[in-house]
């Protein structure tokens, strides 16, 4: 049996959907060669059948609102003094800047460099967001 220790001061998500977690370490723009992080990958989940699991000591400032996109379904654990004091779920963010990329070859982002890629949300039950400037649909 596999045993990972708890972390003392940080986050812990939960209920990544499985195979995920580099992903979502990527889009919360967590350097995993700067950070102490443990994942567990692929772990049994009675609610979704499998999961991962991204624990993070002492974590930086994490954009929680990002992880909506990816990992709706996550759960976030604040942890302080090997405790946890708080329980969090994300929510889409009504825009996001420079996380997504517009995949309009014409768009004004794809032509000239410096420009923020902003994306807002459009349809909240779909989770569709769309580009600021050309209005096309993002790909996740």
């Amino acid at each position: 049996m596999m045993e990972v220790t708890s972390i003392s001061e940080g986050i812990i998500i939960d209920h990544v959907p499985a195979g995920t977690a580099l992903k979502v370490l990527n889009y919360l723009r967590i350097d995993p060669t700067t950070a102490s992080i443990a994942l567990i990958m692929n772990t049994t989940s009675n609610r979704y059948g499998s999961k991962d699991i991204i624990k993070i000591q002492n974590a930086p400032d994490v954009d929680l609102d990002v992880l909506g996109l990816i990992a709706p379904n996550a759960t976030v654990d604040i942890v302080k003094d090997s405790r946890i004091v708080a329980k969090k779920r994300p929510r889409l963010p009504q825009k996001v800047t420079n996380v997504l990329s517009c995949v309009n070859p014409r768009c004004v982002t794809s032509t000239e460099h410096g420009i923020d890629q902003i994306f807002r949300l459009t349809n909240p039950e779909t989770g569709e967001y769309r580009c600021l400037y050309c209005d096309e649909a993002a790909e996740l």
